[in-house]
């Protein structure tokens, strides 16, 4: 049997020898060309070579000319005058190789901006910096891997330096500032969740990969990786030429950038493209510009052309041209052709520009708008029908359920927690539920705020309240925290200091006089929604309803850095819709595909959410939960399903059991220490307050369907302080 070769750390696998990654090599390559486009962010399947690709991307680059002994990397032909290792006027000159600098997703913001020497401040008394990450890819290339899993706190730096080109360090009484101009290249899978809107917008290009379903193509690239692993330097010889002529075609094009002429005509045709892709805001015609002239000088032309401007909207759009977090993002060859058709009549005629945006941008905003404007909403078939007259305090009955024709409010059927008839007949011989076919959510709104209560030691998040390293420092102490706190600590000191003067004087630091700083921050959660989709919640303005706040919710999540789940309950029992994942899009994709229909197991969708906090505690046992329970509370399903006792006999006794059978559960999931929110979904004038007692065993506050919105918080306060039922 042969040994594994073990692979030296020193040899990368070639940028030439990467197969079935066109798109991705372009994209950097024509950072490479010409930096200022802003970096790269790759999108794509685990195992499709992302980190391997990017990392290969180093060896391609130029060597720099720097000043000689600094630290930061200085361009000693234009040198950073507020460089604190300046000035450097009449400094040496040195060259050394571009640097790919890697950010793990677990740095702390030490590393990445630096800080105070620690050692020189107690040893030398001197105010010492020691420069971090950001200094080390002044540049050159920054890369982090997983980009999406990276700490809002670490975000929000990387944001500063690539906006303004400089790294600010305030920080143990410091303040300064160098030069951090870098190439960012991240890398995600979108499995594990998405980016934040302001960070996913500073990367210039994207690129979604994925392994190639060809027979031939994954053949080869098998081939080519046990290649490498058997002889890794013999292999890196064999496409030595290959990058090497790479190496030589970038040194060109960086010299022929600066002369590459953009007509009017193709500025025109930048602009139409984005006004009909609808993006925000200009940073998407800057990108767009300078990728069309990389484009150009990297095939040699002098002018920039129609197919350099539809390379660089096919890199520089598909993420800008998301008006949602849970849009898809990508560009459709059939948009993307008409859109530069329609630019090509603004290229041709100034005067014409205006009509030619107009209509690109009306050819843009069908499909787009369509999954929230193409179904029924203000004048379709919605609004045709009954508006919920509680026909029954759970609504109007269903359009397929033929053998109910009663529809007066109150027949008398509807036992004894109110459960509307139509919702306990499912077929009795044991068949699957009449199920309606997905509602159209109502629109997003911006959700409020519901936390977990306490002081929890979770994921750095921007839910609720916990101890982190990357928080407010609140107070020192001696025995636990993160970090030194240096003035607490030499104020520990400060009593038992030799007089100045004598012998062997200077700073004496014992271990008891370590202090360390207790840091308040907030935290992600696990949020996981059980959503009552049963048949007295079928009524299509209620659902309708009910998606659309699940959704807003979802948003929220997505924008607190949250993991969530979705359960759902109907027929007999709880279905697990999708496992806690960080996927919020996941989520949203599962929730406007839901289906309703049947009876309401609230007994077992809340088992189900149960079951599903149990485990997932432990898996991740310091993420703290958060149960959203969205229902009207009218239970026709017990605990023991499927066993008869619990059908609804026109009496009550059957619902009134089921509703004892779900405050039973309820009881269970309190006992769990689960915090929770109970969304009341009941509507009409008669309300039987079902929800609100589910609740009150859950140990969770109640809120309706419209105290969810944000905008609507600021009532609710207003009414509690005044003592009003709605407060109640």
């Amino acid at each position: 049997m042969t040994a594994a070769v073990s692979v030296p750390a020193t040899v990368r696998y070639p940028f030439s020898a990467v197969v079935g990654h066109d798109d991705l090599q372009l994209a950097l390559l024509l950072n490479a060309v010409h930096p200022r486009i802003g970096g790269v962010l790759v999108r794509g399947e685990k195992g499709t070579a992302k980190s391997t690709i990017v990392r290969a991307l180093a060896a391609l680059l130029p060597a720099l000319d720097v000043v000689a002994d600094c630290r930061f990397g200085c361009d000693p032909h234009e040198p950073d005058s507020a460089c604190p290792d300046g000035p450097h006027d009449g400094a040496e000159m040195a060259q050394r190789a571009a640097q790919l600098v890697e950010l793990p997703v677990g740095a702390t913001e030490d590393r990445l901006v630096g800080s105070l020497d620690v050692e020189r401040a107690l040893t030398e008394g001197v105010r010492a910096y020691q420069p971090g990450l950001l200094a080390s890819a002044h540049r050159g290339v920054l890369y982090v891997d997983e980009v999406n899993l990276l700490h809002d706190h670490l975000v929000d730096l990387l944001l500063d330096a690539a906006a303004m080109g400089r790294a600010h360090v305030e920080r143990e009484g410091m303040s300064m500032s160098h030069a951090a101009s870098f190439l960012l290249v991240g890398t995600m899978n979108p499995e594990e969740g998405e980016l934040r809107p302001q960070l996913l917008d500073r990367f210039g290009l994207t690129v979604h990969v994925s392994a190639s379903r060809e027979v031939e193509t994954r053949t080869e690239v098998v081939r080519r990786r046990l290649a490498f692993e058997s002889d890794p330097v013999g292999f890196a010889r064999r496409w030595a030429e290959e990058d090497a002529d790479l190496a030589a075609r970038i040194s060109a094009a960086r010299r022929r950038v600066g002369s590459v002429v953009l007509p009017d005509s193709e500025v025109r045709r930048i602009a139409a493209l984005c006004a009909a892709f609808e993006v925000d805001g200009m940073r998407a015609d800057l990108v767009l510009a300078r990728t069309a002239v990389a484009h150009a000088a990297w095939r040699g032309a002098d002018a920039v052309g129609q197919t350099d401007v539809e390379a660089a909207a096919r890199l520089a759009l598909p993420h800008r041209r998301r008006r949602d977090p849970f849009d898809e993002p990508g560009v459709e060859e059939e948009q993307l052709q008409q859109a530069l058709s329609d630019a090509a009549e603004s290229a041709g005629s100034g005067e014409e520009s205006g009509a030619a945006e107009e209509d690109g941008t009306d050819d843009g905003d069908e499909p787009p708008d369509g999954p929230d404007g193409g179904g029924p909403d203000g004048g379709g078939p919605d609004d045709d029908g009954p508006d919920d007259p509680d026909g029954g305090p759970g609504g109007g009955p269903p359009q397929d359920t033929p053998q109910d024709t009663d529809q007066s409010p109150s027949n008398g059927r509807s036992g004894g927690n109110g459960a509307r008839p139509d919702d306990t007949q499912s077929d009795e011989s044991g068949k699957a539920p009449r199920e309606r076919e997905p509602t159209t959510p109502s629109p997003a709104f911006r959700a409020r705020l519901l936390e977990v209560p306490g002081l929890g030691e979770g994921a750095p998040g921007r839910r609720s309240r916990s101890r982190s390293r990357t928080g407010q420092v609140i107070r020192s102490s001696a025995v636990d925290g993160s970090g030194i706190h240096l003035q607490a600590t030499l104020s520990a000191a400060a009593p038992h200091q030799l007089p100045r003067g004598r012998q062997g004087s200077g700073l004496l630091l014992r271990s008891e006089d370590l202090r360390y700083g207790v840091r308040e921050g907030r935290e992600s959660n696990l949020v996981l929604f059980a959503v009552d989709a049963s048949g007295s919640m079928a009524a299509r303005e209620r659902m309708s309803a009910v998606s659309g706040a699940v959704l807003s919710l979802l948003r929220d999540a997505y924008q607190r850095r949250d993991k969530v789940g979705v359960v759902t309950f109907r027929g007999d029992s709880g279905e697990v819709v999708l496992p806690p994942t960080s996927s919020v899009e996941t989520a949203a994709a599962r929730m406007r595909r839901l289906r309703t229909g049947g009876r309401t197991p609230l007994a077992g969708g809340l088992l189900t959410a149960r079951s599903v906090v149990a485990t997932e505690r432990i898996r991740d046992p310091q993420r703290r939960p958060l149960l959203v329970l969205l229902t009207d509370g009218k239970a026709t399903v017990g605990a023991n399903t499927g066993s008869g006792q619990e059908k609804d006999t026109g009496k009550g006794k059957g619902t009134g059991q089921a509703l004892d059978d779900a405050l039973g559960a309820a009881k269970l999931v309190a006992e769990l220490g689960v915090a929770a929110v109970v969304v009341d979904c009941e509507n009409g004038p008669v309300r039987l307050g079902l929800a609100n007692r589910v609740a009150t065993v859950l140990g969770a506050a109640c809120l309706r369907l419209d105290e969810l919105s944000a905008d609507n918080v600021a009532g609710v306060v207003r009414a509690a302080r005044e003592g009003s039922p709605q407060a109640a």
